[in-house]
C-alpha cells in the first residue's frame, strides 16, 4: 500500500492491510486534529442548518396517544365523573395492553438558518455564553488545578514506583479497567484522572505506557454506563425515561436502581472484556513499539522506574497522610448530619441524587492538592508560595489545548441545538426504528445500534435520551418491553463509542496524556488503538444484555423487562 510517516525524525514504515489498526491509524492521522475538527462540525452544521431551510426540510414529530373509549353503564349511557364529564377508558388489545395510535404533530419542525441575520445574530451574541456553559470545562480547569500540581511536584511519578511494586503484574491491567468503570459514580472525573495514572503506573513497571491510558479510558468511556454503586447519572436519566413513559401510563415510576443488577454484572464483564483486549491485542502491538511511539522504556531506563529515594519515601508518607486528611473531611460533610455535603440535593425527593456529587470537582481538586503539597513541601520541589503559584500556572499550561477546543466544541454542541438538526436527526432515527415493528431482540439491538450511531454526533448521554426517550420508551411499552428495558438497551449502545468518536469533548485530554508516551500520536493512533475495545465491548456486552433477557431476569429493584399497564 505504499508508506507511512509517523511524524518528523520517525522513519517511514511499510503500511500493509495485514495490520488494520495500522492502516485505520494511517486514515485516522489524516484526519484534522480535534480542534479543527470541531471547527469543521460546527462549519458543516451552519451550512446544513442553511441547506435545510432552503430546501424545505420538515420533520412531523410523532407521540404516541392511546385510544379511548367512552366508559358507559348498564343501560348504555355514559358515566360522568365527578365535574361532569363523560368517563373515558384506555382501548384494550387482545394482550391487555392499551391500544396506540401515532398523533402526528400540527407543527413540524424545521431547521432554523444559521446563515440568516437572526442566526448570525445568535450565534455572536452567544458565544461567550455558548463557551462559559460548556459543561466539560469547569471539570476539567478546576480539577486540573489539584492534579497539576501533583504531577508537577513528582507525587504522581512517586505513587505509581510505590503502586508497582504492590500490584501483581497479572492484576494490573484489571485494575485499571475496572477503577475506569467505576469512576463515573463521580461523573466525568475519572477522563482527568486515571489515564495519566494509568500511563505512569504502566511506564513504572517496564510495559507500554500506551497501553496503561488505552486500558484506563476504555473502562472509563467505554464502560460509562456501568457500575457498582448508583451515580447522579443514574437519577437523571430515570428522570427521562419516568417522562417519556408517562406519555403511555401516567402512574409509571422509574427507580433510578432499576438497572442496578445488570450494571453490577456488567462491571466485571467489561473489566475482564477490557482485560482481554488488552492483554491479546493492544499491548502485545504497542510492545513492539519504541519508546517514544508509546512502547515500553527498554533496560536500565524501566528498572529506574522502580526505585524511590528515601526523599520520596518521605514525602509520600506526608502525602498519604494529607490524602487521608482531605477524604476523611469529605467523608464527615458528607456523613455527618446537617453537614454540608450531607443528605439529597431534593431534601423532599428521597431519589434524587446525594448533595456530595454536586460537589465532586472541588472535591477532586482538593482530595490531589493536599497531598501534592504535602509531597512537594517534604522532597523540597516547593519551597514556598511563590513555587505553588508556579505550580498552579504549570497546570493551567497544560491545558491549553483543551481551553481551545472546549471553546468550538462548545459551539458546535449549541449550533446543533439551535438549528433543530439534533430533533430532526432523533425523530427520523427513533421513528424508523419503532415502526419496523421487529421481534424484541432485534429491537434491543436496533436501539443500540441507533444509540451509538447518534454517539458518534452528540456526545452527552442525556441530552440525547432526552430527544430520543419520549418516541422510543412509549413505542417500546406498546410490544411490551418496559421502561427500565428500553433505558438500559440504550445505556449499553450509549457507552461503547464513546472511545472512537473523534466528537467526544473528553478526547483532547487523553490525546494529550497519550502523547507524553507518544509524541507522533495523532487522532488517528488514539482510535486504532481503541477500536478493538469498542468492537469487543458492542458485540459481548450487547450481547449479554440479550442473554439476561432471554433468562428473564430482573434488570434491577423495579426492573422488570416487560411492560404490564397499571389499570
Amino acid at each position: 500500500m505504499g508508506k507511512r510517516s509517523d511524524g518528523p525524525g520517525h522513519a517511514r514504515k511499510p503500511l500493509s492491510w495485514r495490520d488494520p489498526l495500522g492502516v485505520i491509524e494511517w486514515l485516522g492521522n489524516m484526519l484534522p486534529d480535534p480542534v479543527m475538527l470541531f471547527i469543521l462540525a460546527a462549519v458543516a452544521v451552519v451550512l446544513l442548518s442553511a441547506l435545510g431551510t432552503a430546501a424545505g426540510w420538515e420533520v412531523t414529530p410523532v407521540r404516541p396517544v392511546v385510544v379511548t373509549e367512552p366508559v358507559l353503564d348498564a343501560a348504555g349511557l355514559p358515566v360522568l365523573d365527578a365535574a361532569g364529564k363523560p368517563r373515558v377508558a384506555p382501548v384494550l388489545n387482545a394482550r391487555g395492553l392499551p391500544v396506540v395510535t401515532l398523533e402526528r404533530g400540527e407543527k413540524p419542525i424545521t431547521p432554523r438558518s444559521l446563515l440568516s441575520s437572526e442566526g448570525v445574530y445568535w450565534a455572536i451574541t452567544n458565544a461567550v455564553r455558548n463557551f462559559i456553559n460548556f459543561p466539560p470545562l469547569g471539570l476539567v480547569l478546576v480539577g486540573m488545578l489539584g492534579i497539576g500540581v501533583a504531577e508537577k511536584v513528582g507525587f504522581f511519578g512517586a505513587s505509581m514506583k510505590w503502586l508497582a511494586g504492590i500490584v501483581p503484574g497479572v492484576l494490573l491491567t484489571p485494575t485499571i479497567v475496572f477503577l475506569g468503570v467505576m469512576s463515573s459514580v463521580a461523573s466525568d472525573a475519572g477522563y482527568i484522572v486515571l489515564p495519566p495514572l494509568a500511563g505512569a503506573l504502566y511506564l513504572a513497571v517496564g510495559r507500554p505506557p500506551a497501553a496503561g491510558v488505552a486500558a484506563a479510558f476504555a473502562g472509563v468511556a467505554g464502560g460509562f454506563s456501568a457500575n457498582l454503586l448508583p451515580s447522579a447519572g443514574d437519577a437523571l436519566i430515570a428522570g427521562l425515561t419516568t417522562a417519556a413513559a408517562q406519555i403511555l401510563e401516567p402512574r409509571h415510576n422509574v427507580n433510578p436502581l432499576c438497572n442496578w443488577y445488570f450494571m453490577v454484572a456488567s462491571t466485571f464483564l467489561l473489566t475482564a472484556m477490557g482485560w482481554f483486549v488488552t492483554a491479546r491485542i493492544v499491548e502485545p502491538r504497542l510492545r513492539a513499539k519504541p519508546p517514544d511511539e508509546g512502547g515500553p522504556a527498554k533496560g536500565s531506563a524501566a528498572a529506574e522506574h522502580h526505585r524511590l529515594s528515601g526523599a520520596e519515601r518521605r514525602g509520600l508518607g506526608l502525602a498519604g497522610l494529607a490524602m487521608l486528611g482531605a477524604l476523611g473531611l469529605v467523608l464527615a460533610a458528607s456523613l455527618i448530619p446537617d453537614a454540608p455535603l450531607h443528605g439529597r440535593v431534593d431534601a423532599a425527593n428521597p431519589r434524587s441524587a446525594p448533595r456530595y456529587t454536586q460537589g465532586i470537582v472541588p472535591i477532586i481538586f482538593v482530595v490531589f492538592l493536599a497531598p501534592g503539597l504535602a509531597y512537594g513541601f517534604a522532597t523540597g520541589a516547593l519551597k514556598g508560595a511563590t513555587d505553588v503559584s508556579k505550580a498552579f500556572i504549570h497546570a493551567m499550561v497544560t491545558m491549553a489545548p483543551i481551553i481551545v477546543l472546549a471553546f468550538f466544541a462548545a459551539q458546535f454542541i449549541e449550533y446543533l441545538k439551535y438549528s433543530n438538526l439534533d430533533r430532526m436527526l432523533a425523530f427520523v432515527g427513533g421513528s424508523a426504528l419503532v415502526e419496523a415493528a421487529l421481534p424484541r431482540p432485534l429491537l434491543m439491538v436496533g436501539l443500540i445500534l441507533l444509540s451509538l450511531t447518534v454517539n458518534m454526533l452528540i456526545g452527552s448521554m442525556s441530552a440525547k435520551w432526552a430527544m430520543l426517550s419520549p418516541i422510543i420508551v412509549p413505542m417500546l411499552m406498546i410490544v411490551g418491553m418496559s421502561p427500565e428495558l428500553a433505558q438500559m438497551t440504550y445505556r449499553v449502545g450509549d457507552s461503547v463509542t464513546n472511545i472512537v468518536t473523534p466528537l467526544n469533548s473528553y478526547i483532547l485530554v487523553v490525546l494529550v496524556v497519550l502523547q507524553r508516551y507518544w509524541k507522533a500520536a495523532g487522532l488517528g493512533s488514539l482510535i486504532a488503538t481503541m477500536l478493538p475495545y469498542s468492537i469487543v465491548f458492542t458485540i459481548v456486552w450487547g450481547a449479554s444484555l440479550l442473554i439476561w433477557t432471554s433468562f428473564g431476569l430482573p434488570l434491577g429493584p423495579e426492573g422488570p423487562l416487560d411492560y404490564v399497564p397499571a389499570h
